[in-house]
C-alpha cells in the first residue's frame, strides 16, 4: 500500500466555524447563501487524511455547493445542540445526514460532552444501579466504556443497548422533523446494516436496518454505501498521514471508499434537486 507522506502539520483542513458555531468545521468555509447542500456526519464526512471528501467530490461531480459539516466521532448531539448549524441544515436545498452510531450521544443511562459526543462525562443513577460493581470514573471515552460492561455482562448489556436504540431513534426523528422532508439519509460503512450485530463495536454502533426503516418514511431518500473490498483492502493509498497516525488510518475510510460513496450519491441529489425545481 501506498500512502502521502504528511509534513509537520499533516494535512491542512483549514478549520472554520459557521455563525455562532462553537464547532470548528473543515474548511475552507463558504458562504451560507444561494442554494448549498449541507453534509451532517461523523468522521467519515469530515474525511480525516482524506484530501478529497466525500462533500468535495460530490461538488465536483453535479457542480453545486456542498458544505462540509461533518466531525469527527460526532453523534446526533453535536447538531441537535448546535442552533447556527441546525439553522444552516434547514436551510440547504438538501441536507444528506449519514447514518451515525447510537453511542455517541446523551441518554437516560450516561450523558456525554455536548460537541464531543465520543467523550463520556458521568453515568447516571440507573447505569450505576444496573452495574453496580463498576466505577464510572475510570472511563473518558464512550466506545471503552460500553465494551467494558458488554464484556462484564452480556445479558444486562442487552438493557443498555435497548435504550441506546430507542434514544437514537427519537434524536433521528427530532432531527428530521427540523430537516422538514429534505434529507438524505446516508449510510456510509464497511457493513450492510443487517450485518451489524455480528459485532456491536462496528460503526455505526448499534444501528440496525429495522432502526433505518423505522426512520425512512421521513427522509427524501435513503442511501446505502458499503465499502468495497478493493476499497478497503486499499484504503490507506492517497491517504494523508504520519507514520505514527497508521493504527488510526487502517480504521478509517480511504479515497477510494469516499469515491464510491460520492459515485452513488452525486446523481440521486442530482435528480431530487431537479425534481424540486419543477
Amino acid at each position: 500500500m501506498t500512502y502521502e507522506r504528511a509534513g509537520r502539520t499533516g494535512l491542512e483542513y483549514h478549520p472554520c466555524r459557521y455563525d455562532n458555531s462553537r464547532i470548528l468545521f473543515r474548511g475552507p468555509g463558504r458562504q451560507l447563501h444561494g442554494e448549498y447542500i449541507a453534509f451532517l456526519g461523523g468522521t467519515e464526512i469530515y474525511g480525516r487524511f482524506v484530501r478529497d471528501p466525500v462533500p468535495v467530490l460530490v461538488e465536483k461531480s453535479i457542480n453545486r455547493t456542498c458544505i462540509n459539516f461533518g466531525t469527527p466521532n460526532a453523534g446526533l448531539d453535536v447538531y441537535l445542540n448546535e442552533p447556527a448549524v441546525l439553522h444552516a441544515a434547514e436551510e440547504a436545498a438538501v441536507t444528506v445526514l449519514q447514518v451515525m452510531g447510537a453511542s455517541n450521544m446523551s441518554n437516560r443511562f450516561y450523558s456525554v460532552h455536548p460537541r464531543r459526543n465520543d467523550r463520556f462525562l458521568k453515568a447516571s443513577r440507573s447505569l450505576q444501579e444496573l452495574y453496580s460493581e463498576v466505577d464510572f470514573t475510570d472511563f473518558n471515552f464512550n466506545r471503552h466504556m460500553l465494551q467494558s460492561l458488554q464484556d462484564l455482562s452480556a445479558e444486562r448489556f442487552e438493557i443498555v443497548k435497548e435504550e441506546l436504540r430507542n434514544a437514537w431513534l427519537a434524536r433521528m426523528r427530532q432531527l428530521l422533523v427540523s430537516l422538514r422532508g429534505r434529507a438524505v439519509l446516508l449510510w456510509f460503512a464497511e457493513h450492510a446494516p443487517e450485518d451489524c450485530d455480528i459485532a456491536n463495536d462496528q460503526d455505526p454502533m448499534f444501528v440496525n436496518r429495522a432502526m433505518v426503516e423505522a426512520i425512512r418514511p421521513q427522509a427524501a431518500d435513503v442511501i446505502e454505501v458499503v465499502a468495497s473490498i478493493t476499497a478497503l483492502e486499499r484504503r490507506t493509498e492517497g491517504m494523508v498521514f504520519a507514520e505514527t497516525d497508521r493504527l488510526a488510518v487502517e480504521e478509517l475510510m480511504g479515497p477510494m471508499a469516499h469515491q464510491e460513496a460520492a459515485a452513488a450519491i452525486a446523481p440521486r441529489l442530482s435528480r431530487l434537486l431537479d425534481e424540486s425545481q419543477r
